[in-house]
C-alpha cells in the first residue's frame, strides 16, 4: 500500500528495520543520482531540509549557486530486496528545489510535470508502456566488462541455451518486490539481449519505473558476475536495443485513443497525436536518441525504426499501433532507445502529440508496405522521410524546432545542448579502430 503521509512513512521504515535511505534524483544526460541518510535524518528530509551541493551534478547549478534541496516523493518509498533486512536500506525518489522553495528548472522530473499539468489543463492523462531491451555480457578476471556475450541464444529461447535465464529470473523478482508488476520476460533476438516489460501506468510513475528498472538490472547482472548495458548497440552487426514507447491518453475515465466508430477504431485524437509526433519527431530525436552509439542502432537492417511513417500492420515505421482496442488502444513510438532519459523522453513525446491534437495535425495515410524493402525513389514519392543520421544531425534538429526547445525550457536545452555537443566534439576528434584498420595500410 502507498504511503503518502509522513508519520506513516516514519512509522513503515522503522518498522521494516530500514537504517539507511537513498534520496534519489536523476540529472539532465539520464544518470542516476543519490545522496544516502541514516534513518535519524529521514524526519528532517522528509520537512525537505535535506541540503546538497549542486554544482557538482552536471548540468544543475554554477557554483555560486549551488545550494539546492530535495523533496522526497512519499509515494516512491521501497526497500532494496538484496540488501541485508538487519539495517536495511530504501529509497525515495526525490525532487529538486531551489533555496526559495520554486521547483528547480533542470530537474528532468520537474520537466515531466509540467507537461503533464498541461495535458490536464486540455483534460487528458498520459499512460505509458516501455519495452526495454538491454545486454548482459560476460566480465573479465579483473572484473571489467567485456563484449563476450554470455549465451548463444535467440529470441524467446531457454536454458540451457539461455544462460542469463538466472539473472534474468533474479531481476523479476526483485523487480516484483519492489513494486513492479512484470508482464513478460524473455530472450531477445540478439546474443546476449533481453527484454523485461512492465505493466504500464501513469507517465510520472513509469518515468521513475525506468530509472529503478535500470539500476535493479545492473545491479542483479553484477551479483551473478555478469555486466547488464543500456547502450543502444554495443556489437557491430546485430540488433541494438531499444525502448519502444506504447503511449495513450486517457479522458473523463476512457481511452481517448478509442473511437470504435471509425474502420480502424482511431480516433480524430489518435490521429493528431500521431500527426504531431511524426511532425516533430527529427527534432525529438536528440532527446529519444541522445547518444553518439544511438545512431548506430537506428540504421537499416536491424529491425530498428529509422523512416518516419506509421502503421497498424507493421513494424518497419516510426510508429506502430498494436491491434488490440478498447482501453488498450495505444501508440508505440519505436526509436526510443535506452540510453534516453525518460522523463525527458516522455515528456518531448507527450509535447509533440498535444501539439498535433491542438492544431489538428493530419498524419499522412499509413504506410503498410515494409519500408525497410522500398526504394529511395519509392520513399520520396510517399514523402517518408528519414530521422537524423548523427547525434550532431538530430541536436541541429532540436535547435530549429521551438516547440520541442518549450518542453526543456532555457535552462535544460542550453545545458543538454552543451554537453552533446561536447560528446561529438570528443568523438568526432577521435581515431576509431575502423579507421585504422581501413586506412593505415591503404596510404
Amino acid at each position: 500500500m502507498e504511503v503518502t503521509e509522513k508519520g506513516q512513512l516514519l512509522d513503515k521504515a522503522r518498522n521494516l528495520g530500514v537504517k539507511f535511505i537513498r534520496l534519489q534524483f536523476t540529472d539532465i544526460l539520464g544518470v542516476m543520482k543519490n545522496v544516502a541518510i541514516t534513518i535519524e535524518q529521514l524526519d528532517k528530509a522528509l520537512d525537505g531540509e535535506l541540503m546538497f551541493d549542486g554544482s557538482s551534478i552536471h548540468g544543475f547549478a554554477r557554483i555560486e549557486e549551488s545550494d539546492m534541496y530535495l523533496r522526497p516523493d512519499l509515494k516512491s518509498f521501497a526497500m532494496f530486496p538484496w540488501r541485508p533486512r538487519e539495517g536495511g536500506v530504501a529509497r525515495l525518489i526525490c525532487d529538486v528545489y531551489n533555496p526559495d522553495g520554486s521547483p528547480f528548472a533542470g530537474d528532468p522530473r520537474y520537466v515531466l510535470k509540467k507537461v503533464l499539468a498541461e495535458a490536464a489543463e486540455m483534460g487528458y492523462s498520459m499512460q505509458v508502456g516501455p519495452e526495454l531491451e538491454f545486454f548482459m555480457f560476460q566480465i573479465d578476471q579483473d572484473g571489467n566488462p567485456t563484449l563476450d556475450t554470455h549465451d548463444d541464444a535467440g529470441y524467446f529461447d531457454l536454458a540451457p541455451v539461455d544462460l542469463g535465464e538466472n539473472a534474468r529470473r533474479s531481476m523479476v523478482l526483485t523487480l516484483e518486490e519492489m513494486g513492479f508488476e512484470i508482464e513478460a520476460s524473455h530472450h531477445e533476438v540478439a546474443p546476449g539481449q533481453h527484454e523485461i516489460d512492465f505493466k504500464y501506468s501513469d507517465a510520472l510513475d513509469v518515468a521513475d519505473k525506468i530509472m529503478t528498472f535500470k539500476m535493479v538490472v545492473r545491479s542483479t547482472a553484477q551479483r551473478h558476475g555478469l555486466h547488464a548495458t543500456f547502450m543502444p548497440k554495443p556489437v557491430f552487426g546485430i540488433n541494438g536495443s531499444g525502448m519502444h514507447m506504447n503511449q495513450s491518453l486517457f479522458k473523463d475515465g476512457r481511452n481517448a485513443f478509442y473511437d470504435p466508430s471509425t474502420p480502424d477504431q482511431l480516433s480524430d485524437v489518435a490521429k493528431y497525436y500521431i500527426g504531431g509526433l511524426m511532425k516533430h519527431a527529427r527534432s525529438m530525436a536528440a532527446v529519444t536518441n541522445p547518444t553518439v552509439n544511438s545512431y548506430k542502432r537506428l540504421v537499416p537492417g536491424y529491425e530498428a525504426p529509422v523512416y518516419v511513417a506509421w502503421s497498424g500492420r507493421n513494424r518497419s515505421p516510426l510508429i506502430r499501433i498494436p491491434a488490440k482496442r478498447g482501453n488498450s488502444t495505444r501508440i508505440e513510438l519505436r526509436n526510443p532507445d535506452p540510453a534516453c532519459n525518460p522523463y525527458l523522453a516522455i515528456a518531448v513525446a507527450l509535447k509533440a502529440g498535444l501539439d498535433g491534437i491542438k492544431n489538428k495535425i493530419q498524419p499522412p495515410p499509413p504506410t503498410d508496405m515494409n519500408i525497410y524493402h522500398m526504394t529511395a525513389e519509392q520513399r520520396d514519392e510517399m514523402n517518408i522521410s528519414s530521422l537524423p543520421a548523427s547525434l550532431l544531425e538530430a541536436l541541429d534538429e532540436l535547435s530549429k524546432n521551438n516547440v520541442i526547445k518549450s518542453v526543456l525550457e532555457p535552462h535544460v536545452y542550453e545545458k543538454f545542448i552543451e554537453a552533446k555537443r561536447h560528446e561529438w566534439d570528443s568523438y568526432r576528434v577521435q581515431v576509431h579502430p575502423w579507421e585504422v584498420s581501413e586506412y593505415l595500410t591503404k596510404f
